[in-house]
């Protein structure tokens, strides 16, 4: 019987758990069904017509003053295109770190591992700074593409932010691959990208799935760093955006605002649905 208690305790606190993280999604479904004195009078009670969650979804998907589905479309670019790079970058830096060692390559890493620990608050407004400066000088005269309020400017910077748990992630799990297998390809002829291609990137895909599932949860539901790269009033505007300025005027609709936010989980929470078997063995694996 004593054997017993560590698992009942362990499941205990497993359904604990499940119940604090799905609370709030239960809170925002049952409330989205409801009218805005419904929800405040008594937010626990259960709706009587769950088809006001349809309605709600319809008037949103209509509303221009949220723009979902020109908000969801730059969603879906920017944390595609985001996680693409991020992946392929920081998996051939981390490879090229751990196979092909050289004084700096430690000092490489360490600075990869240094930016982790620093917030996006800190380096928010010599990044804006920055970012007008290369415009101007650069991007804009070279290519007429200004860094501000476009999509490469907040790619690019989600690529920098997203790189350095990437690579520290890439950088462990390599150290642990065989060089042996990478030197019976080069035997074969392959040359280093393929190489890496053909055979790192296949025994990497736990690892790629780790990081697609954080840096895709973080990208896909990021309200500060868009903000601040493409503004207020933007054609481009992500979802957060959105949802932010929907609130901002129907302050007193909760049931609206509520039925907003359902909307934007509901894509990802769709995602994981599809792919859950995937994704957890990626995140086991991995």
């Amino acid at each position: 019987m004593k054997a017993k208690w560590p698992k009942i305790l362990l499941e205990v606190f497993s359904l604990l758990v499940f119940v604090l993280f799905i609370s709030p999604i239960l809170l925002i479904t049952i409330n989205s069904a409801k009218s805005s004195r419904e929800i405040l009078l008594n937010p626990l009670s259960l709706p009587e017509n769950w088809g006001k969650i349809w309605e709600n979804f319809i008037s949103i998907w209509n509303n221009p003053s949220i723009d979902y589905r020109g908000s969801f479309l730059s969603s879906v670019i920017i944390t595609v295109l985001s996680l693409t790079l991020i992946s392929l970058f920081s998996s051939l830096a981390a490879w090229g770190l751990v196979r092909y060692k050289s004084k700096t390559s430690n000092v490489i890493f360490y600075l990869f591992v240094a930016s982790m620990v620093i917030p996006f608050q800190v380096v928010m407004y010599p990044l804006i700074s920055w970012f007008r400066t290369l415009s101007v000088n650069i991007t804009q005269p070279l290519f007429s593409v200004s860094l501000l309020r476009s999509y490469p400017g907040l790619i690019l910077a989600y690529i920098g932010f997203g790189m350095g748990l990437s690579v520290f992630m890439f950088h462990g799990f390599l150290k642990g691959v065989p060089l042996e297998i990478e030197e019976a390809a080069e035997i074969d002829g392959a040359n280093k990208f393929q190489t890496f291609f053909y055979v790192v990137m296949p025994i990497m895909k736990p690892i790629y799935m780790t990081i697609i599932i954080l840096n895709g949860i973080w990208i896909w539901n990021d309200y500060l760093l868009p903000i601040q790269l493409l503004g207020v009033g933007n054609d481009i505007q992500t979802l957060p955006i959105a949802l932010s300025n929907f609130a901002g005027s129907y302050t007193k609709q909760w049931d609206m605002i509520l039925s907003s936010s359902l909307m934007i989980m509901i894509p990802i929470i769709i995602v994981f649905l599809l792919a859950q078997k995937q994704i957890l063995k990626g995140m086991v694996d991995g």
